[in-house]
């Protein structure tokens, strides 16, 4: 075997390799003239730079750095990353002999250190993030992604003791997925303490929480899912839950859907909503989340409500249309499919949904570069050399079990016992390219069945043949284990898996998983996962800055072709028809073991109804979970079509930059928001094309500006609102609504902030108008006032201060200004209509500041007698 002698990333992929995979040196301080570093350029804490450069000079702690793009840059050392590792050479002869160093003579260690090097070597096999970050350079780093630890004990110390788990996992750069389902619902009594539950979906926002604070002090973002079971009283609250202000927003949701459900969705049936009776002797004990197996131990269980399933399944659709959220997974079908059926129930996905996983499960990931077994000289896959470097990357990842450390027990026990893996891969859109098959089409779903069925093969076997070297896995029960539904499937596609796994035993309980790739395919310039490239040209927003993106293989064809457009196998995630992603889906599930990282892009107009027969159309093929986007859902994303970003600005150091607006606004007021995130050219983790908007030029703000302030009664309490000008036109938003501390008060703030960044990029002329539109008229939980002078919300009180702000001018008297309330008008505001009936007031007799209250989410949170209650749902800060 032959390896490749040098290998050379720019641009974007030599970023991402330098930041997150190669080995680094943990004293900055070593910088020296002459060495490559990342150099932070925009210090800016939701949306950094960073360049690569070479340090030309250095003074005491001060370095001068030159970019790659040529520009000269003064930092602190201890902003510079320092490499250790500088090509990926370097890399992968680390990454071998780390995973070779596990078997068990010396000559062994070398025969696969070299087989390990030969499909590492131009990145025919890409590892996940955390064994390339770690392995062979950290004892202390563990090589698995993303964890799902046990459903929470349905008590404060379970809670705690799941809070803690999560926190320690995170904190070692592994994401978290957790079912709710084994807490108590809303309401339910709490016997030990004389009180109620506030919910499983309360504690989610606990979870939640925390993962916003571990994001905040780390280098990368935390990662959590949270799922509930269809059963679980709570389950609209869950679905709706991020419709309502900041209860849950650093967790992607999604719902465990049985087949009985989906029954009776499609007859129409009425649907329980059930939790087993708390007073059973020793509940706490006995319960784990798993309703079935509490109801065959003849446990009772407690029926909550009686709900129509197609009006959950609606709510569900409908929520899923807004905002992408909640995902479905089919768990009943998925543990039925599942190899670990019989003694491992996967309960949870880790947070991009690819990995089902039981209690104590890990994701151990790496992902083959289909981009580089195009055969030129036969037009058609090698598949010889996929063959090959499938085996290989089996062994591969199942050393890497032996070879990470565990931080927790019960994680090493569990994986030990079931030895569980996930080899994806990445660049099946590029090599589709090569073949001249378009993505989607009928020719496509063929390809696909025979190319993953292939690859299933290959890796199944070569399991079956460490396991006759090594031993199978200690859960293994050959009967039992050929009994799930996919081995099923396997054995009579390919008898001879079915032969080899009962002569020989197999060494993993599952072998395929089709993860996300998101960062290694940028790295190595490739499509990403099992999707169809984004655009052929693209803006990427992440943590190392705002980079311009091309296709190689789209731009090759141009520079071949000049002037001629690009054939019809060229095709981009948006040409595609929704069906045209789920049946792709369908296709590669059928061949892995596990689950898919799969969006299914959708037009603008794509209704509800169309969402319903999208997700029930992948359930009767065979998909074992959806996940939809539709374009213009959310206002912000990683991936986009233009660029936003002031180019003049992204050159600057950092010190040059402008100040940032940090915080963010509520969830009602974002959904207002969307488009306004749009022409910020804000991102986040949903990839979707953008409307383009040339306003990118930041105006800076002087010293001194001038302006009004409208005073505004809103369901929130009196609303202060301030607005100045710059040039005659607004620029500036401030907002005071609520007690300094408060929720109110805080994300009032965030939405003054976000307001005030748009008014003050590019050209000003229609920018006050369009914030207008998108913030008036939104309603919350209630209204105060009647007729013109009804106010929705904060959002809507803005849109009128600023509508009134423009018409008359900030020098006029405000006092016919709609928005503002007489004094009669505010004594009969009508505070029972908008907060179930308790009108309670001050001493002064106004209506007194409310808050968010964290059981109900409405505004209704109110001081009584020294501690906050809520007049909506009884919630007590003091109970």
């Amino acid at each position: 075997m032959t390896t490749t002698q040098k290998h050379t990333l720019e641009g974007l992929s030599e970023k991402i390799f330098l930041d997150r995979y190669a080995w680094k040196d943990a004293d900055p301080s070593n910088a020296k003239v002459g060495d490559v570093v990342l150099v932070l350029t925009k210090d800016d804490p939701k949306f950094p730079t960073k360049e690569v450069g070479e340090v030309i000079a250095r003074e005491g702690r001060v370095v001068t750095v030159k970019t790659r793009k040529g520009e000269i840059v003064k930092s602190d050392v201890e902003k510079l990353t320092l490499n250790i590792e500088k090509t990926p050479e370097e890399m992968w002869d680390r990454l071998a002999g780390a995973m070779a160093s596990v078997e068990a003579t010396p000559e062994l260690q070398k025969e696969w250190e070299e087989k390990f090097r030969y499909i590492l070597d131009d990145w025919k096999l890409v590892p996940g993030g955390r064994i390339a970050a770690g392995a062979g350079a950290s004892d202390e780093l563990t090589l698995f992604n993303c964890y799902v630890i046990p459903s929470p004990k349905d008590s404060r110390g379970g809670i705690m003791e799941t809070l803690t788990e999560m926190t320690e996992i995170m904190a070692r750069g592994g994401g978290v997925g957790i079912n709710l389902s084994s807490l108590r619902p809303r309401r339910a009594i709490v016997k030990g303490v004389n009180g109620s539950s506030s919910g499983a979906v309360s504690w989610g926002g606990l979870f939640s929480y925390t993962t916003g604070l571990i994001e905040q002090g780390g280098s990368r973002r935390g990662a959590l899912m949270l799922m509930i079971n269809d059963w679980h009283p709570d389950l609209l609250d869950f679905i709706t839950v991020k419709q309502t202000m900041g209860q849950v927003t650093n967790a992607n949701l999604s719902v465990c859907v049985s087949n009985g459900f989906m029954k009776a969705v499609k007859e129409d049936l009425d649907w329980e909503l059930v939790f087993p009776d708390t007073t059973v002797e020793n509940y706490n004990e006995l319960w784990d989340g798993d309703l079935d197996k509490w109801k065959a131990a003849g446990h009772k269980v407690i029926h909550y409500k009686t709900v129509k399933a197609r009006e959950v399944w609606h709510t569900i659709m409908e929520s899923a249309w807004k905002s992408a959220e909640p995902g479905v997974v089919f768990m009943e079908y998925y543990n039925q499919m599942s190899n670990s059926w019989y003694f491992n129930p996967i309960i949870c996905t880790n947070p991009c949904g690819e990995q089902g996983l039981p209690a104590w499960g890990v994701c151990n990931l790496s992902a083959m570069n289909l981009s580089k077994f195009y055969d030129e000289a036969t037009q058609d896959v090698a598949w010889d050399e996929l063959a090959t470097t499938t085996r290989y990357s089996v062994r591969f990842l199942d050393n890497v079990i032996s070879k990470t450390p565990y931080h927790f027990e019960e994680n090493e026990k569990n994986q030990k016992n079931e030895r569980r893996v996930g080899l994806g891969t990445m660049g099946l859109a590029e090599l589709m390219i090569k073949l001249k098959i378009r993505y989607g089409s009928p020719e496509s779903l063929v390809f696909l069945d025979k190319l993953y069925g292939f690859i299933a093969k290959e890796a199944y076997l070569a399991s079956a043949d460490i396991a006759a070297e090594k031993g199978a896995f200690p859960a293994f029960e050959a009967d039992k284990y050929l009994q799930s539904g996919f081995m099923k499937v396997m054995t009579e596609v390919y008898p001879e898996v079915g032969e080899a796994v009962r002569e020989k035993g197999i060494r993993n309980v599952t072998i395929i998983t089709q993860a996300p790739t998101g960062s290694t395919g940028t790295m190595v310039g490739t499509s990403t996962g099992i999707e169809p490239y984004f655009a052929f040209k693209y803006f990427r927003q992440s943590r190392l800055g705002f980079d311009e993106q091309f296709v190689p293989i789209a731009q090759e064809w141009m520079d071949a072709h000049p002037g001629e457009q690009l054939p019809d196998y060229f095709v981009t995630a948006m040409d595609l028809s929704a069906e045209d992603h789920i049946r792709s889906q369908a296709a590669i599930q059928r061949w892995v073991d596990s689950s898919i990282s799969k969006t299914a892009n959708c037009p603008a107009d794509f209704t509800v109804e169309d969402t319903k027969k999208l997700y029930e159309l992948a359930f009767d093929l065979g998909c074992k979970g959806v996940t939809i986007y539709r374009d213009g859902s959310r206002d912000i994303q990683v991936l986009q079509t233009e660029k936003k970003e002031d180019k003049a600005a992204e050159s600057k150091p950092a010190t040059e930059e402008p100040a940032a607006f940090e915080g963010a606004a509520s969830a009602a007021e974002q959904e207002a928001l969307n488009g306004v995130s749009e022409t910020l050219g804000v991102t986040s983790s949903v990839p979707a094309p953008e409307k383009q908007v040339n306003d990118t030029q930041y105006k800076k703000r002087p010293q001194v500006l001038h302006g009004a302030t409208y005073k505004i009664n809103t369901p929130f309490g009196m609303a202060y609102i301030t607005i100045n000008d710059l040039n005659g036109v607004p620029s500036e938003i401030f907002l005071n609504v609520g007690k300094a501390g408060s929720d109110v008060f805080a994300m009032a703030e965030a939405l003054g902030r976000v307001c005030s960044l748009f008014l003050r990029y590019g050209d000003h002329g229609q920018k006050a108008e369009l914030l207008i539109k998108h913030l008036k008229g939104i309603g919350g939980s209630g209204a105060i006032g009647f007729g013109p002078n009804r106010v929705e919300s904060i959002a809507d009180a803005v849109a009128k201060a600023l509508e009134t702000h423009i018409q008359n001018g900030p020098y006029h008297d405000p006092a016919p200004v709609a928005a503002t309330l007489t004094h009669q008008e505010e004594e009969q505001a009508p505070a029972a209509e908008a907060f179930g009936g308790d009108t309670t007031h001050g001493h002064g007799g106004s209506v007194t500041s409310r808050d968010l209250c964290p059981s109900c989410g409405s505004a209704s949170l109110i001081n009584i007698e020294g501690c906050k209650t809520c007049s909506n749902c009884g919630y007590s800060k003091c109970s």
